[in-house]
């Protein structure tokens, strides 16, 4: 809503790209869509059902190819990962590495992000939101479509249990920037340490910040808490 109390239409974080998918996404995305994808609803996701345990849930926020997602849930079998990503190949590949991994606890939903929070993610549900390499969209005019800020960080904080956290990665050092800003005037959210975060060993290095790396760029990581009473 604007300052005239117009509502201003969604505007997308992301480009849909005709990306081709190879043989093998293919047959992932056509064989284990229907186990592991979970189709978008308007209505709040019943974690349980979902995953069919009570164990705590981490959302991420554009997987990517799916590696780095598949190797943390292949690492903590004990923690359910509910992925969003709206680029088929990517979805395709994770499913691959679902299969090949032998993994039980990620569930995939193919929508935008924006809209999968406003319609099906609880408040006070998730144990941890995970974004690594969000599209910086580099173009000062582009900057609208950046999709870490205000008011949407609200509603990622919202989504958060009390204790839980937010951890982002970006290689734009403008990005990581704006992203601090706007995730340090976030309520409920409070810095977990002094500006950038450093490097959290426990996440792999992704395909998007070796691209990042080989040009010099420097890699921002920013981690956030919940905190009580928010």
């Amino acid at each position: 809503m604007d300052e005239k109390g117009i509502i201003e239409p969604h505007i997308k974080s992301y480009v849909l790209r005709a990306g081709r998918m190879s043989d093998a996404q293919r047959r992932s995305y056509e064989n284990f869509s229907p186990q592991f994808c979970i189709p978008f609803q308007n209505d709040p996701l019943d974690y349980k059902t979902a995953f069919g345990n009570e164990n705590t849930v981490t959302v991420e926020i554009g997987f990517g190819m799916g590696v780095a997602t598949a190797i943390i849930a292949e690492q903590n079998p004990g923690k359910n990962y509910l992925c969003l990503e709206v680029h088929r190949p990517g979805i395709g590949r994770l499913l691959w590495e679902i299969e090949n991994r032998r993994l039980a606890n990620i569930r995939i939903i193919e929508h935008d992000a924006a809209e999968v929070f406003e319609k099906m993610i609880r408040k006070n549900s998730a144990a941890a939101l995970h974004i690594f390499f969000p599209d910086p969209w580099p173009k000062k005019r582009h900057h609208k479509r950046r999709l870490i800020k205000r008011p949407f960080t609200d509603v990622l904080a919202a989504s958060l249990k009390s204790g839980a956290y937010l951890y982002m990665v970006t290689d734009w050092e403008n990005y990581g920037e704006w992203a601090l800003e706007e995730l340090s005037n976030t309520i409920g959210l409070k810095n977990q340490y002094d500006g950038f975060a450093p490097r959290q060993d426990w996440r792999p290095q992704t395909k998007f910040e070796k691209k990042g790396l080989a040009k010099n760029h420097r890699v921002n990581e920013l981690y956030f808490i919940k905190t009580d009473g928010e």
